[in-house]
Formats: structure tokens, C-alpha cells, sequence
């Protein structure tokens, strides 16, 4: 295992500062709304004072049965749950406790941030949009309508800063309720089971330090380093707000959650925020070079830093990075509309390891990279000019040991016996959800109303708990879910009964854990959401002690990404098709006991096996497997080809293979890569000069079709050619070849393959096609009298063929692979390695090589360099050199710097050692 230090970088600090003194009161626009309950709409009179309050929670457990409320009385739904105004408590019960777990979906209400609840400054921009971005916003006339999404100081001079009282008083750290909690669960878990090590966590301290005094921020860095290794970012509050609120927010997060921000309302296509983006990554990714040090590893997570990968690599060329995206990753024709797709996607393939959540989130990312940046992308990754970018996925958990012991919390259990109490003969359906567009709250609640309708046998019988944290910015959502909740109260309510309690606020953590103790069933409608780790924590509540066990079935959107892992036991739905949720409903509260338990064991083993350090631990090892090999790969670390070392084992050899590429190693590309090459003089007297000698086997292998390679190496007698990169084979002293696709399917999946060809050939000025015995090319080649809109169009649009052919051919096993001026489109199954294959088999055990050279130059010739690799490590061939001419990364053992004509010159001279 590495010996450095995982140097973890997320946007948020798992640790802020809290003020324990009174600080003024926030200004009346942000504190949070009352949830509005039908209370509230028929006697608004009806409150309870903070006394009053804590008289009810805390004789809640010890109080006797009494009669049911009537719906005048039901105001007390919500502080049933909590206290209206949140504290550290509602986040963190504990939060001086280390070993305390925070919520992994974390739903921190957008207009607290943490200032409320730990009396923190508040920002001194306003985090608005530019009117537009052809203005200067500076000279915006007076009094103009609209807010401003630049971020703009409310201080005359930035150098003009108040001092904040707050820092005259003591303050201390204490665990934050920002940021990603089931990654802080996970290397809290990681750690304790000894997984992780070393780990320094980089990220922003929680809160606007415009006005931290600079004394302070160096004390802070020194508390934070000394006292928890973490190193805390500071950037203007201007770029912040820029950054977070402004591209994160209003674009990447809709975007990435397939909400294309293009709706009337937005302010998105005014956007000017991309600079704050970038200078906040940059400050993100300056941070850790400053405190990088050798053998140190680097992961970086989430979308918010998804340039910082590709800034570090640019000064640290060799460290090992890692990124992993919690968030879902969209389609292609999702991603192509943002206008920095390309600086993304760039800054991204920095990392040795870029992971996702789920198979689908990598392979549109590995389909968005091929299609935007023509590059060749594989089922492990992505194959860039000079090195390889791994690709993987794998789900984020939850801790099950963490959460054991939670679950033991005295207060937990106060909370489970009140709650039973309170719906005693009720069935629990539980959710807690942030009320935006991406989580579907609103479709729940439709197909909830539509049950109730459609069921009215369980109107009286079931009640929906959704903790539903909101904000500012969805007022009209909002009222949208208030209509739906008046109709549904309207409607099904009675003077004994509430069917749906709509908490618009978040509860404490121990009620949380007692609500999804008590729950008869969990549903999740999310429109699309990364992985969604509440249904596992529901998981690990429901199997309690033998008197509270439930098994609980788990009602859950397809478009999550823990829908991938729990194999159907689920119930899964669409949270577009109502009907479809509303059957779901039915089916969870009237299903067996024996197929309740039956589902929740095969999730159980799921999550159990699927943990928080089971995730850490493979990453960590799936990282240092790549780099390994990425560094294995790098033409700096393969040797140069050693002509003593060869000429000692061919001298050694009674038998010898050799196997030749010939554009671009045997002989140089012609000036535009000409299809025909010409066959220099010395190429061929060198190949003679080899074959002279009868224990030498020759092959060259080609891209060129039969009767092109024919034509240009017919004249060397007793040599074996290879076309078309291994679909076609001719052995020495034969005038036949060997072709070795089926030649029915090839002619089907041509005519296939054309049809498609035609719709981009009439949208690519220049381009041509040319068809191949098994394989076809789509050239879009631009001469330098193009300009680069035209180039860049013309690279876009064969991306856009390579993506469409690999999607609908997919069943007839061809790929189409996108080069600088071309798309290749080839048979899967053969390659190089495939004739190289076919040599072996066919040679007698007496004429099998001792000595075996292979030598290329491009991509296609990696599968052969792998297959003679392979012989070398069973040792079936006693000398193996593989060599790779010309400076990229590759499994070669060996490099050849010189070329072309470095190579001519040793098989000259191996070729004189036979004579």
C-alpha cells in the first residue's frame, strides 16, 4: 500500500467554526418558513412558544394515550419533529463527538448554509446573476430591474472591511453539516477500520471570509492542521458565490440531473460565472500542490472541482489522482450543451482514475469523451495521445458499524416509543427529500393523492411523512406541492386523521434515524440523483431488536443509482408514471411478511457488503492499480531497446519470429498519411537481408487493404503480410489469404454501416469513404486552408458518427474508433493479435520461436504487444522484445526513440550477424 498521505480534496471541510456567543439576528427574509399545515390555512392563531415547545418534546415519550387531535390541533405536526429554528443539534446531536455520523444525503436548507446555525458572518455579495453578459456590468444604469448573477461586494472598497465582533469571543471547530456526508461517513469508516491511514482533507471552511481578519485565518489554518489534518481554502466571498451558487447551481447541477436550464425563468443563458469556476478550482488545485509530497495520493470529489485534477496534472505530471463524481453523469446529448464542455471534460482526464456511481454514469461519460473530443474511448477508459485515462464505477455506502451505534443513542429510542406512540395503528410511509425539481417530491405526492383516490379502503389507515428541506429559490414548486397538499387534506382529512404530513424543515438526526426505525416503507421518486444513500440507512434501521424488525419494503426511482445495486428487490418505479407509483404504494403496505424479509435480506447483503470503507478500500486499490500501470506505460519509464541484449539472444535463438508494422515503423507516413505508402529501397533489402536466413519467420502487419500491401511488398519472397490490422492473413511461400471474418456478416453490417455514413458524408464538406475488405474508413481530413471552425465542426460531427454507429451496431460487434482526420469502423473480434494467434497454432512444435520480436508504432498495435507479453510471462516463447517506435505510452517493453530509421539500422545489423 502507498506510504503517503491521502490527500482527500472535496468542496466543503468536515469541520467549521462556531460562535457560542449571541450574534444579531438574521434578517427576517432568511429565516425558514413554518411548514404550512392545514393548521395553518384554517387557525393561524395557533403557535407554540419556545417553553411550550420543549414542555411537548420532552414529556412526548412519557405522555399517556390521548384523543385523536382534531385538524385545528394538528400545528404541532412539524414541532412534533423539531424546533422551528434549527441548531447544531438538528444536523450534529452531538457535535463535539468525532465518532458522530452526519446524514449521507445531505440537505442542508440553501438559505442557511450553516451561518444560522452556528451564528457565523454572513456573505458580502450578493450571489446574483449579470443582467447580461454583452454589458459591462459596471456601467448598468442606476436602479436597473433584476438582480445582478455577478457577484457583486456590498462594500464601496473591498480594502473597507468592518470589524466582526464575533472574532473578539471564542470560537471553536465543530463537525459541519456541509458539504458530501456519506464521503466524510466513508473515510471516518475507512479510518477506523484501518483502510486509510494518513488522510489530509483540503476544502472550503463553511462560511464568507471576506472579513476573517488575516490573524484569524492563520489561526484557523494552524487549529485545523494541528487538530484535525485538514487544510482550509480561503477565496473571496465574490468567487464563492460566483462559483457555488452561480455555474454550480444554476448550471452544472440541473445539467448533470438531465434539467436543461432553458425554461423562461432561467437566467442561465445570462450566465458570466464560468470565471469564478475556474478561479476557485484554481485555488483548490494551488492549495495541494503546495502541500504535496512525494508518494502522496490525491482524490478529488464531486462536481464542483471538476478542473482541479487536470490544473494539478499540468505541474505535478506524475502524481497519482483520482476523481470521483457522486453526482449522476448524463448522456452525451445532455452534456454537449454546456459551452466549457470541452475545459471539463480536459480537466476530468487529468486524474489516472476518474469513477462513478454506476456502469451507465461511466459510459456516457466514456461516449461524451469519444464524441467531443474525438478521442478512442474502451470499456476501461479513455485513450488519449500520450496516455490512458482508467474509467470505473463503483457505489458509495453507507456504515453499518456507524450506524449500529447511532441507532443505540438513548435519545433515538425516546423518539421510536414517541412515535409509535403518536401513529399507533397507522402504516408509516417515511421519505426526506430537498424540495427541488431533481427529487421528485412533487410526483410523490401526485401519485400518493392518486392512491388515496383510487384506494379509499386505506385512506384512514396510512399516512405519507415527508421531510421535505427547501429554499428560496423554488417558490413556485413550493406552491405548486401546497396545492397538491390542500387537496389531499381537503379531500381524505378527517377530524381523526391526517393522511400526509409535509414537513418543509429538517429534523434532528436521531429523529431521522427513529422515523426510519418506525417506517413500514420507504419511497424514493427522484427524477435522477447519483447514488440516493437514505434507502440504505432505512436498510440497516429496519432490522432492529426481535419486538421492532419490520423489513420494510424499499419504494424506489429507477433513475438512482442505488436502483442499479439491489438487483430488483426493490420496488422500482418511474417517478413519471403515477400510476405505476400509486400500485407501488398498494403493493408495499399488502405485501407478505415472508416477502418483505425475503426482498430486505438480498438488500441487506447488499449494503452490508457495498459499505462506506468496502468503497475506500477498493478505490484506493483500484487507483494504485491503474497508476502502477499508467506509470509502467510512460515512455519514461520503459527502457530503450538494448541492441547488445537482442543480439545476444537472436545469436542464442535456433528459431526466430519477427513481426513488423509498417506505416509509421517500417517506413514514415507520407505527408498527408497516404493509404498506398511507398516502400523505401532499404525497407526491403532489409526484410530480404532477414529472410535469407532460414531460421527467421517475417511478417509485416498493415492497415492497408490485400491487394494495397500486395502491391507494395510482393516483391520480398517468403514473407508473410498481415492486412487490414489482422482481419486477413498470408503466409510465407502462399498466394492465398486467409480471411478471417465471416464474410455474410461483414456484408451485413457494411450495408448497415453505409447507410449511416451517408447522413454524415452530405454534412462534412471533404469528407469520403473508404471500404475495405473488412473494414471502413470515414475520412474528414481538412486542409490547412480550412479554419478552425471548420476543423473543430468537422471533429465534432465524426465524433457524433463514431457514438452513432457504436450504438446501433452494438449486437453486430463492430466498433468505430475516431482518429485526428478519420473513423475507422472494424470488426471487433480481429485484430493484429488474431493473425498473430492463427502464426502460433500453425506452427509445428520444432519451428515454435525462441526468439520473438514484435515492434509498432500505433494504438492497434498494443493488442499484439499484450499478446506477446503474455507468451513471455507463460514462458512459451523463451526471448520476447516487444518495441514500441516513437514517443507515446504503451505496454511495449522496450522503446525506439529514433525512429524509422533507428530500427532499419539493428535489423540491418541482426541480419549481418546471420550472414
Amino acid at each position: 500500500m502507498n506510504g503517503g498521505t491521502t490527500i482527500v480534496v472535496s468542496l466543503f471541510l468536515p469541520y467549521t467554526i462556531h460562535f457560542e456567543h449571541e450574534s444579531p439576528p438574521p434578517p427576517r427574509s432568511s429565516l425558514p418558513r413554518r411548514t404550512q399545515t392545514q393548521a395553518d390555512r384554517k387557525d393561524s392563531s395557533f403557535d407554540l412558544s419556545g417553553q411550550q415547545l420543549a414542555s411537548l418534546l420532552s414529556g412526548a415519550a412519557k405522555a399517556t394515550p390521548t384523543p385523536p387531535r382534531t385538524p385545528a390541533a394538528t400545528a404541532t405536526t412539524a414541532e412534533f419533529f423539531t424546533q422551528v429554528q434549527p441548531s447544531a443539534a438538528t444536523y450534529f446531536p452531538r457535535p463535539n463527538d468525532p465518532r458522530t455520523l452526519v446524514r449521507s444525503d445531505s440537505h442542508i436548507p440553501e438559505w442557511s448554509g450553516s451561518g444560522l446555525i452556528f451564528n457565523q458572518p454572513s456573505s458580502t455579495t450578493d450571489p446574483g446573476l449579470q443582467e447580461t453578459i454583452l454589458e459591462d456590468p459596471s456601467a448598468a444604469p442606476a436602479g436597473r430591474a433584476g438582480r445582478n448573477l455577478v457577484p457583486r461586494s456590498r462594500t464601496h472598497n473591498s480594502r473597507d472591511q468592518s470589524k466582526d465582533a464575533r472574532w473578539d469571543k471564542p470560537w471553536e471547530l465543530v463537525p459541519s453539516p456541509q458539504g458530501n456526508g456519506g464521503l466524510n461517513n466513508a473515510i471516518r469508516a475507512a479510518i477506523n477500520t484501518g483502510c486509510l491511514k494518513n488522510v489530509l482533507t483540503v476544502g472550503l471552511i463553511g462560511f464568507p471570509t471576506d472579513k476573517v481578519p488575516v490573524e484569524k485565518r492563520d489561526e484557523i489554518h494552524e487549529k485545523l492542521e494541528s487538530e484535525h489534518d485538514v487544510l482550509p481554502v480561503f477565496v473571496s466571498d465574490k468567487d464563492y458565490a460566483g462559483h457555488y451558487a452561480g455555474y454550480c447551481k444554476t448550471i452544472l447541477w440541473p445539467v448533470f440531473h438531465y434539467q436543461i436550464p432553458d425554461h423562461p425563468k432561467s437566467k442561465a443563458y445570462k450566465d458570466d460565472s464560468w470565471k469564478f469556476y475556474k478561479n476557485v478550482n484554481q485555488a483548490f488545485a494551488n492549495k495541494v500542490i503546495d502541500n504535496y509530497k512525494r508518494e502522496d495520493i490525491i482524490w478529488i470529489h464531486d462536481y464542483h472541482l471538476l478542473l482541479v485534477p487536470g490544473m494539478i496534472r499540468a505541474r505535478l505530471p506524475d502524481v497519482q489522482i483520482g476523481f470521483f463524481l457522486h453526482a449522476a453523469f448524463p448522456s452525451s446529448e445532455v452534456f454537449r450543451c454546456l459551452a466549457s464542455r470541452k475545459e471539463l471534460l480536459e480537466g476530468m482526464l487529468g486524474a489516472n482514475l476518474v469513477a462513478f456511481q454506476t456502469h451507465e454514469y461511466a459510459h456516457h461519460f466514456l461516449q461524451t469523451c469519444s464524441r467531443i473530443l474525438s478521442v478512442e474511448a474502451t470499456e476501461d477508459g479513455v485513450q488519449l495521445e500520450n496516455h490512458f485515462v482508467n474509467v470505473w464505477s463503483l457505489p458509495i455506502g453507507v456504515d453499518p458499524k456507524d450506524m449500529a451505534i447511532e441507532r443505540e443513542n438513548p435519545e433515538v429510542h425516546e423518539w421510536i416509543k414517541s412515535m409509535q406512540e403518536r401513529y399507533k395503528g397507522k402504516r408509516l410511509i417515511v421519505a426526506r427529500d430537498k424540495l427541488d425539481y431533481i427529487r421528485g417530491v412533487r410526483q410523490k405526492l401526485l401519485a400518493f393523492e392518486l392512491f388515496l383516490n383510487k384506494y379509499p379502503e386505506w385512506k384512514d389507515k396510512v399516512v405519507l411523512i415527508q421531510v421535505a428541506t427547501s429554499d428560496q429559490e423554488n417558490a413556485e414548486l413550493e406552491k405548486g406541492v401546497n396545492e397538491i397538499l390542500n387537496r389531499i387534506d381537503t379531500q381524505h382529512s378527517s377530524l381523526y386523521h391526517q393522511p400526509l404530513v409535509l414537513l418543509k424543515q429538517d429534523i434532528s438526526f436521531s429523529q431521522y434515524v427513529a422515523l426510519l426505525t418506525v417506517a413500514d416503507a420507504l419511497m424514493i421518486t427522484s427524477l435522477r440523483e447519483g447514488m440516493n444513500l437514505t434507502c440504505h440507512e432505512f436498510i440497516l434501521c429496519q432490522d432492529g431488536r426481535a419486538s421492532d424488525k419490520k423489513y420494510g419494503p424499499v419504494i424506489l426511482s429507477e433513475f438512482t443509482g442505488s436502483a442499479s445495486i439491489f438487483e430488483g428487490n426493490e420496488l422500482a418505479v418511474n417517478p413519471w408514471d403515477y400510476q405505476n407509483c400509486c400500485e407501488a404504494i398498494k403493493i408495499a403496505l399488502e405485501m407478505t411478511e415472508e416477502e418483505k424479509e425475503r426482498r430486505y435480506r438480498r438488500m441487506r447483503d447488499v449494503v452490508m457488503q457495498h459499505s462506506a470503507s468496502y468503497w475506500m478500500k477498493n478505490l484506493t486499490a483500484h487507483l494504485a492499480k491503474v497508476h502502477d500501470e499508467h506509470y509502467r506505460r510512460d515512455m519514461l519509464s520503459i527502457p530503450r531497446l538494448s541492441y547488445p541484449k537482442v543480439k545476444d539472444e537472436y545469436e542464442q535463438s535456433k528459431t526466430r519470429l519477427f513481426i513488423l508494422d509498417y506505416e509509421g515503423t517500417l517506413t514514415s507516413y507520407g505527408p498527408a498519411k497516404d493509404t498506398v505508402l511507398t516502400s523505401p529501397d532499404r525497407v526491403i533489402d532489409a526484410l530480404n537481408s532477414l529472410i535469407l536466413d532460414n531460421k527467421n519467420l517475417v511478417y509485416v502487419m498493415s492497415g492497408c487493404t490485400m491487394k494495397e500491401i500486395e502491391r507494395t511488398l510482393g516483391t520480398v519472397s517468403n514473407l508473410g503480410l498481415i492486412a487490414e490490422n489482422g482481419c486477413c492473413l498470408r503466409l510465407p511461400n502462399s498466394d492465398e489469404w486467409i480471411e478471417f471474418p465471416d464474410s455474410e456478416k461483414t456484408t451485413k453490417w457494411k450495408e448497415a454501416v453505409k447507410s449511416i455514413l451517408q447522413y454524415y458524408l452530405e454534412r462534412v464538406e471533404g469528407s469520403s469513404v473508404q471500404e475495405r475488405h473488412c473494414s471502413i474508413i470515414f475520412h474528414y481530413q481538412k486542409t490547412d486552408d480550412d479554419g478552425d471552425d471548420a476543423a473543430e465542426a468537422s471533429a465534432r460531427r465524426a465524433g457524433d458518427c463514431a457514438n452513432h454507429i457504436n450504438d446501433a451496431c452494438q449486437t453486430q460487434r463492430v466498433k468505430a474508433v475516431p482518429t485526428k482526420d478519420s473513423v475507422i469502423i472494424e470488426p471487433v473480434e480481429y485484430n493484429k493479435s488474431t493473425a498473430a494467434t492463427h502464426i502460433m497454432k500453425n506452427l509445428d512444435m520444432k519451428n515454435r520461436p525462441e526468439f520473438l520480436m514484435v515492434v509498432g508504432n500505433d494504438r492497434d498495435d498494443e493488442v499484439i504487444f499484450r499478446w506477446a507479453k503474455n507468451l513471455s510471462e507463460s514462458g512459451e516463447v523463451k526471448n520476447v522484445t516487444t518495441v514500441s517506435v516513437g514517443n507515446r505510452n504503451t505496454v511495449a517493453m522496450t522503446t525506439l526513440t529514433q525512429g524509422t530509421v533507428g530500427l532499419l539500422n539493428i535489423l540491418g545489423r541482426l541480419a549481418k550477424r546471420s550472414a
